[in-house]
């Protein structure tokens, strides 16, 4: 019943997209004959690669199958955003499309403008997808060492098994630095196909064996807060940690540590 609830909507959401399209947009010839805006029924089916009924009743609300692939034919046809794209695929087939695996690295200004405005004691910094380290406060860079490593060195993943002072920050290195791979793996999913990637897996299978011992499991963490502590100086602090999602396409996320007292 909900699916043919939403047929309607999928309807008007479908002949939008198509008016508001010109044929010079996706590399159609202009013509001064058509007498309604945005481009034909059968020039959509002849770019998304279905036959012209087929699509006439999926414009029409009927309630017919989909498949991912023409999905996302349709979806670069039509030029839809990641939004449009996910609210195509929730119209016609109730669910979710497979994740693109793309990443950012730049930070909003208002992102940085948060991080500027957290009390001094807060330790924060931005990841991406990749978990390269974009942005950091100076507390953080203090526990981290963040600005002592440029390019693709800055990689919170990275630092975390080659950087030795990783190992006496974290009194219990060992279960945290798991949790924190067990935590990439569920990203990694998303972008295992990207060659640099693959090269640092390679690379730190090659130069940590304890990596690679813990890579091998193969099991996946997915809590994104919690209390962790740090070693400063021989003295334990704890801090409450919550990773904040600022950028849902682009998987970037804000991970921010607050004192305990």
């Amino acid at each position: 019943m909900q699916r043919q609830r939403t047929r309607p909507e999928l309807a008007d959401f479908l002949r939008h997209k198509r008016e508001s399209l010109s044929p010079t947009s996706v590399g159609l010839p202009a013509t001064n004959r058509r007498r309604t805006p945005g481009l034909r029924r059968e020039e959509v089916a002849a770019l998304a690669g279905v036959g012209l009924t087929w699509y006439t009743w999926l414009e029409q609300g009927r309630d017919i199958g989909v498949s991912s692939q023409f999905l996302d034919r349709l979806a670069k046809v039509f030029q839809l955003n990641q939004a449009e794209r996910r609210h195509l695929y929730l119209l016609t087939s109730m669910r979710h499309p497979l994740e693109t695996g793309i990443t950012e690295y730049q930070v909003p200004a208002s992102i940085q403008r948060i991080m500027d405005d957290l009390p001094a004691d807060y330790l924060c910094y931005v990841l991406n997808l990749h978990w390269d380290v974009l942005a950091f406060n100076n507390k953080a860079d203090q526990y981290f060492g963040f600005s002592s490593t440029t390019g693709q060195a800055r990689n919170f993943l990275w630092l975390l098994f080659t950087d030795e002072r990783y190992q006496q920050l974290l009194p219990d290195w060992k279960t945290e630095a798991y949790q924190l791979l067990s935590s990439f793996r569920r990203d990694y999913a998303l972008n295992k196909h990207d060659p640099n990637i693959q090269a640092m897996i390679r690379e730190l299978t090659q130069i940590s064996s304890v990596f690679e011992q813990m890579w091998n499991r193969h099991e996946i963490y997915q809590p994104c807060s919690g209390i962790r502590q740090f070693a400063i100086q021989g003295v334990v602090q704890h801090y409450q940690y919550s990773s904040l999602t600022f950028d849902l396409d682009k998987h970037n996320r804000l991970i921010i540590y607050a004192p305990l007292a």
